[in-house]
């Protein structure tokens, strides 16, 4: 996996050239539980001006040629410096490549994902900074200020707005990451999706525990012993946003 993060490294760095601020790792792997079978490779890179048509399309055949190449997917962002030195929520996105625009990339050599403002970018940032690993640059707490925990907040919340729909279609995913929002909302911890159901399996209801304890056997790997029925998950579901919806309720902090 060095080798990989190296040439990750190496490509920002010969296509950004001056421009470059940092590269930071984020996501499972910088926390610690990276699946080689399902993971992505999660990299957030920081830019002093905006990044050209022509770098930006050099970017994409490079990370597509990349993809061929390794076992993990490659999930990347650029911001702009300045929205660190300033944070600005949603905080614009100047370029991204993810396995979803993947195909588009390949069949559409003027196709470029970018110029948006992005909800989620938030909680990536507040990740890289707290514990996150630099692969290129300074750390970002040694050169900006943290993300204010009501941005993190918001940016977590903005990914469980349609939970009790999605629940059905990725049940593994919804589960632990409604048990990380709450899990920091109770106690201010900044986790991963595992940490997050390892924590809900200890403090949620007992009703719930068998549920979350499946599915992180899930994500870890396991292949799942029981069928979660639909009914149950839309039950955690809801029972874990009207537990969100009070713990907020009676946040003052």
């Amino acid at each position: 996996m060095q080798v990989v993060l190296d040439r990750i490294q190496s490509l920002f760095a010969e296509e950004l050239g001056d421009n470059l601020v940092g590269v930071y790792l984020h996501g499972s792997l910088a926390m610690g539980c990276f699946n080689p079978s399902r993971s992505d490779i999660d990299v957030l890179i920081v830019v002093k001006e905006t990044v050209s048509l022509f770098s930006a399309k050099q970017l994409s055949q490079r990370l597509l040629f990349l993809h061929e190449e390794i076992e993990n997917s490659v999930e990347c962002s650029i911001i702009l410096e300045k929205y660190l030195i300033e944070f600005v929520y949603p905080t614009p996105c100047e370029y991204h490549f993810s396995d979803f625009h993947r195909e588009q990339y390949r069949n559409n050599e003027h196709y470029l994902c970018g110029g948006y403002e992005d909800k989620d970018l938030a909680s990536q940032i507040a990740v890289a900074y707290h514990r996150g690993r630099t692969l290129y640059g300074r750390p970002l707490a040694e050169n900006y200020p943290p993300i204010d925990r009501q941005h993190y907040l918001a940016s977590i919340l903005y990914d469980i707005e349609c939970a009790s729909e999605e629940i059905l279609d990725k049940p593994m995913y919804v589960t632990l990451n409604l048990c990380r929002v709450l899990y920091f909302i109770k106690e201010g911890k900044i986790s991963s999706k595992k940490e997050g159901g390892a924590w809900g399996t200890e403090n949620l209801p007992s009703k719930y525990q068998h549920l979350v304890q499946n599915y992180l056997e899930e994500y870890a790997g396991v292949r799942a012993n029981k069928s979660i029925a639909p009914s149950q998950l839309s039950e955690f579901a809801e029972y874990m946003l009207l537990e969100i919806h009070q713990e907020l309720n009676g946040d003052r902090t």
